[in-house]
């Protein structure tokens, strides 16, 4: 059959491009021929290898969920109209019951769920153990009686906390004064690093060194009112395994257990205060944001609450040597009172203060003279002899409000209650007694430390005291912000030698200070310390001991280069 017309010219056009491939393809492999003998003439140039890029974060994978084929939705009017059409009137009312029931049975639960959230976020006030205080921490197995164990050691001996005497250190030449100084200084200076570990999980707030001499346990408190407890010296098998691939010089050292003695453990429940009991050191007090004051016992391993405030955050706590009374401060200015033997409802408070008085320190050789440091920017030293001659009501509570301290402090004649002020630039946020109850330090956010020296004839009169302004002004840099804790000049509570203090330095290291202002130390290592170690404190019976915390939980020992050997 012969082709038509339109065939003849399909084939010749297929024909056509045909042929325009063919040629196309020449060409290509001849321009491909040529730029490969140019690239061979050319010497061949190396690529630098490409640098290595961060690995993106990669998106949560998320999986589709599968849609089930569920029966149609049908309405509520719907469903009830076509089984009230196939009950009976009695049947209607059982079901009506029924779900009147129901309602009331998910309506409690629900109000009993949220009463269990409330009651989760409020304080505990009962006694709790040291597995109830060890919660939800993750502790190897035997490692509850183990450090149990390790508290009933500190029960050998009693170890009351000592105060010096007023005159102790007064030398009559300087050159006495000097040499004290320069052997001071000489124990000081050979301190290094000898213990690292993050003792607790979050920001260190206070800490204190336990007084007895044949060991270091020290106790630090976090941001979340947790207790951290460590022992530097223990065996390293104890501190747990590493691994064979951490450099040694970055491992944790000893070892350290976590209780959650305030509650909730969130910034609500900051430990702000540390102090063992002053009689026998066989009991450690700690305070808080949660508005309380519990003792742990190393005898029995039971905390129990020592005294509670309504909503008002406990700042400082103070107790002084050989009493059995306590003095707290507060974020609304008062000062309150306790005495350890009585019950904990009763209480003398005294409104010293129009804003928060964030420090208190009793002095350890006269206790009627107390030290309060406030945002008032006022450094204050009382008199409270006269405050506690108040009669208290029936209950045993005496509520004295700021105007009433002031008319009491007027009288026409008399002794005064207080005593001696001094007004910073800024903010003063520690202020503290020596061991001998001469000398105070103050910290300031005005960026100075303030130390002052007291005379004993000052004090035995009933007058304000003649004269009271610092003798010395030392530069420091304590503007720690909003995520390092504020820094406190701590003194050694040693009372055997030369009154020193120590305090954290936001160059990443520790300065030592006299109480007179000399620099006897300034210890740091920038290899293994890239943080500011805020809080200090120093063993009250070894002069070559100073631990310090920081910002994420991590806590440093300072020690004679010696002692790591041991």
């Amino acid at each position: 059959m012969p082709k038509t017309a339109y065939e003849l010219e399909r084939e010749a056009k297929i024909a056509r491009n045909r042929a325009l491939i063919e040629q196309l393809q020449l060409k290509n492999a001849s321009a491909s021929v040529r730029g490969a003998a140019t690239n061979a003439k050319a010497p061949a140039k190396s690529k630098p290898a490409p640098k290595p890029k961060a690995k993106p974060v990669q998106p949560i994978k998320r999986e589709k969920r599968l849609v089930e084929d569920t029966p149609r939705r049908v309405s509520e009017r719907l469903r009830r109209s076509t089984i009230e059409l196939a009950t009976t009137p009695a049947q209607k009312r059982k079901r009506e019951q029924e779900d009147e029931a129901l309602r009331r049975k998910n309506e409690e639960e629900f109000l009993a769920a949220e009463e269990r959230a409330r009651e989760a976020k409020k304080p505990r006030h009962e006694e709790l153990d040291l597995e109830t205080l060890a919660g939800q921490e993750e502790w190897e197995p035997g490692a509850l009686s183990g450090f149990n164990s390790r508290l009933q050691s500190l029960l050998r001996a009693p170890h009351p906390r000592g105060a010096a005497d007023v005159d102790a250190f007064v030398f009559e030449s300087e050159r006495k004064e000097d040499a004290e100084i320069a052997a001071l200084r000489e124990r000081l200076q050979g301190m290094k690093i000898v213990a690292r570990a993050k003792v607790t999980q979050d920001r260190v707030y206070t800490a204190a060194y336990h007084p007895d001499p044949t060991t270091d346990l020290i106790f630090f408190g976090d941001k979340h009112g947790q207790l951290g407890i460590w022992d530097p010296r223990a065996p390293a098998d104890d501190a747990g395994d590493e691994g064979d691939d951490v450099d040694p010089d970055q491992q944790e050292t000893g070892k350290y257990w976590r209780l959650q003695v305030h509650w909730p453990a969130t910034s609500k429940s900051s430990i702000s205060c540390i102090k063992f009991d002053p009689i026998d050191a066989h009991s450690v007090y700690t305070s808080a944001y949660d508005s309380t004051v519990r003792s742990l016992s190393f005898t029995s391993g039971i905390s129990r609450e020592v005294f509670a405030m309504e909503q008002v955050l406990i700042t400082s706590l103070d107790v002084p040597p050989a009493s059995h009374e306590m003095w707290l401060s507060d974020a609304e200015g008062w000062l309150t009172h306790l005495d350890l033997r009585e019950d904990k409802s009763k209480k003398r408070a005294y409104q010293l203060s129009e804003q928060k008085i964030g420090c208190v320190s009793v002095n350890p050789t006269n206790h009627a003279f107390i030290l309060t440091s406030s945002n008032s920017r006022m450094l204050k030293v009382w008199d409270v002899r006269k405050l506690q001659k108040l009669s208290a009501n029936r209950d045993g509570v005496l509520e004295l409000e700021l105007e009433d301290v002031d008319k009491l402090d007027k009288p026409k004649g008399g002794s005064a209650t207080l005593r001696a002020e001094w007004k910073h630039d800024k903010s003063v946020t520690a202020a503290f007694w020596d061991p001998r109850g001469r000398s105070i330090v103050s910290t300031s956010y005005d960026d100075t430390l303030r130390i002052w020296d007291l005379s004993p004839s000052h004090m035995a009169k009933h007058a304000p005291f003649p004269q009271f302004k610092p003798f010395n002004r030392i530069r420091h840099n304590c503007q720690t912000g909003k995520w390092v804790s504020l820094l406190k000049a701590q003194w050694s509570q040693n009372p055997d030698v030369y009154p020193h203090f120590t305090i954290g330095d936001m160059d990443h290291s520790v300065d030592i200070f006299g109480c007179k202002g000399n620099l006897l130390a300034k210890l740091s290592d920038r290899n293994k310390i890239s943080a500011t170690q805020a809080v200090t404190c120093s063993h009250p019976s070894i002069v070559e001991r100073v631990a310090t915390g920081n910002a994420s939980g991590r806590c440093v020992l300072w020690a004679p280069a010696d002692d790591e050997e041991e």
